[in-house]
């Protein structure tokens, strides 16, 4: 991640396109509007579309599956992330960076709630529910507000990070030590922090490559242009924090809700199968299945 101006402001490729100059907070490495007067870095942009379409693969199986409403929810705040990201990509825009930023701490901050909602059911009708609800919405408020007074991208880096941290923390807490999963067999729990921890692994491999894409620059500008296009998009690094990311995101997702399914109902009733490479929830009891919390 660069500060505006450090690379592209100052690089030969930068170019002026349909949004204009650049008024995001940040700027990355791939040149700006090289292929399209309509689109600012074409592969930051469209590299969004695998995260988009695992969070619509996710509610689609959560919505087949007849699985609560609150995790759909998770899955559109996902798919909005996305949809916010290939913006600020295309646009490298202030207000379409936020449109990408925002999302991100909303579906963190709804994932460590979903850890801490451990109450039987899924309905909102009771008071420890409420408040939580509230104090989610508070905290995104607060954020939301203070974070567009303070446009320093460093401070939505730390929020997020200690969200993130605070449900790894969590659902370990959750898995091993809590009495609160004693009910859930140490099968289903080992599934469920092999999911995660592997979404993490992912998550934690696209932050590496988006760190070494920043540090690295001017040697990868070098290397882009000595391979040519289109073989020179796959050293756009910032497009694999996006690939990484969203398959990282959308496995710890499962591993979140499953977990959240085994602790607040019978966890006969759940289990994690794969299609396509990808995990999901499959639910065992089609009569509630049809029912649909």
């Amino acid at each position: 991640m660069d500060t505006l101006g450090l690379q592209n402001a100052t690089s030969p490729w930068a170019r002026q396109g349909f949004f204009g100059p650049v008024t995001a907070t940040l700027d990355w490495c791939e040149a700006n509007y090289q292929f399209s007067y309509y689109i600012a870095e074409l592969a930051n942009s469209f590299s969004n579309l695998f995260t988009i379409a695992l969070a619509f693969y996710g509610g689609g199986k959560i919505y087949e599956q007849g699985l609560p409403f609150r995790y759909v929810v998770g899955n559109a705040g996902v798919a909005l992330v996305g949809i916010g990201s290939f913006a600020f990509h295309a646009s490298l825009l202030y207000e379409a960076q936020l449109a990408d930023e925002l999302p991100m701490i909303y579906v963190a901050a709804m994932s460590l709630w979903l850890l801490f909602d451990t109450r039987p059911g899924f309905n909102l009708s009771s008071a420890r529910t409420k408040y939580s609800v509230l104090a989610m919405i508070i905290f995104d408020v607060l954020f939301t507000y203070s974070y567009y007074s303070y446009r320093n991208p460093v401070y939505h880096q730390v929020v997020f990070a200690s969200i993130v941290i605070g449900v790894a923390v969590r659902i370990t807490y959750l898995l091993r030590w809590s009495p609160i999963a004693n009910h859930v067999p140490a099968s289903q729990k080992a599934a469920v922090g092999q999911v995660f921890g592997t979404g993490t692994f992912l998550f934690l491999l696209g932050f590496l490559i988006w760190n070494l894409d920043n540090i690295f620059c001017d040697t990868l500008t070098s290397w882009k242009r000595f391979v040519g296009w289109p073989a020179a998009f796959l050293l756009e690094g910032h497009s694999w924090w996006h690939v990484f990311t969203g398959a990282g995101t959308y496995m710890k997702s499962i591993g979140i809700q499953c977990n959240s399914l085994c602790i607040k109902d019978n966890p006969q009733n759940y289990t994690l199968q794969w299609k396509l490479g990808m995990p999901y929830i499959h639910r065992a009891d089609a009569k509630a299945k049809a029912k649909k919390l």
